[in-house]
């Protein structure tokens, strides 16, 4: 198995990708979800609701791994991304404009309505945040 180089890690992150975040669910099963997400060569920042049950999970159990995939077409690629998750309850905001940024269209009226609806309840937005403690990857 062939792992990325860092500089190639980091051109295949910086392009707009769904991660998979994987956590533990309170009886210890295992629960993944797609999510946006922005690295920036030392931690991964994501947002999510207060309420959201990702934020029970990850409050149960902090350990978590974002898994990152290149698309059907693409040449074969990985990035696996190990570690503690901390909730943050400011700054989830100014990351969900720059990541709608990155993945939609904001000239589409029905994504821009939605990310107004985000900056109208910012307060109930949480920036979660893993420093990976391992980073596993594969190029093919």
């Amino acid at each position: 198995m062939a792992a990325m180089t860092e500089a190639a890690r980091e051109v295949f992150l910086s392009r707009p990708r769904i991660g998979v975040l994987s956590m533990l669910a309170k009886d210890g099963a295992p629960v993944a979800i797609p999510i946006w997400f922005e690295w920036d060569g030392h931690r991964i920042l994501m947002f999510t609701g207060e309420t959201s049950p990702k934020i029970r999970r990850l409050q149960n159990d902090a350990r978590a791994t974002l898994l990152v995939a290149a698309e059907v077409g693409e040449k074969e690629e990985w990035v696996a991304m190990d570690g503690q998750v901390s909730i943050h309850p400011d700054g989830a905001i100014e990351l969900a404009a720059r990541l709608a940024e990155r993945y939609w269209d904001l000239n589409d009226p029905e994504r821009a309505a939605t990310l107004q609806q985000w900056r109208d309840q910012a307060s109930a937005l949480r920036l979660l945040e893993i420093i990976p403690s391992r980073i596993r990857s594969y190029t093919g």
